[in-house]
């Protein structure tokens, strides 16, 4: 069995992005190799991003949005991993109170939002995604595509907010 390789490691890519300030965007990264993406270790990665967070000075991720933001991370990566042949990458960012996510594959195919269905196994996840996101583009590469999803919190202002404790998958 092939053993996963990512090609970027993520605990090194929770940082500022140069020459900003504390309120400047933080972003992170990672790149798997074909046949290496992994919807845990993507997952993982949201994670140790969102517990980093505070530690930058910013105020917490609210709770309620890092539920939604690991069911995108885990619908996006599982579609690159099933729908596109080669590598594929997740790009986390924050800027202000709206994270986006975005992640890149190989297949220049676009992604199709079908019909709630109960009858129907799988196929849910990119009305999951609209479903939890403010926004989501999809954005053609020169060898595949990248589908961003925005995430910005209840207009309720709950406190409730990911300090770095949870499930690590």
């Amino acid at each position: 069995m092939k053993e996963p390789h990512m090609v970027i490691p993520l605990m090194k890519q929770a940082a500022d992005e140069p020459g900003t300030d504390e309120q400047g965007p933080l972003r992170c990264g990672a790149v798997w190799d074909d046949g290496a993406a992994c919807a845990v270790e993507a997952r993982r990665a949201l994670h140790a991003f969102l517990a980093h967070v505070p530690c930058t000075g910013r105020t917490p991720v609210p709770a309620a949005l890092a539920i939604d933001a690991e069911l995108v991370v885990s619908e996006l990566v599982t579609n690159a991993i099933r729908h596109a042949p080669g590598p594929c990458g997740m790009i986390l960012r924050l800027s202000g109170d709206v994270l986006a996510i975005t992640v890149w594959d190989t297949s220049s195919r676009q992604p199709v939002v079908m019909k709630r269905d109960g009858q129907r196994f799988g196929g849910h996840g990119m009305h999951v995604v609209h479903t939890v996101s403010s926004e989501v583009a999809v954005t053609p590469l020169g060898h595949g595509k990248q589908i961003t999803a925005y995430l910005r919190p209840a207009p309720d202002g709950s406190p409730d907010a990911v300090t770095g404790a949870g499930p690590a998958a």
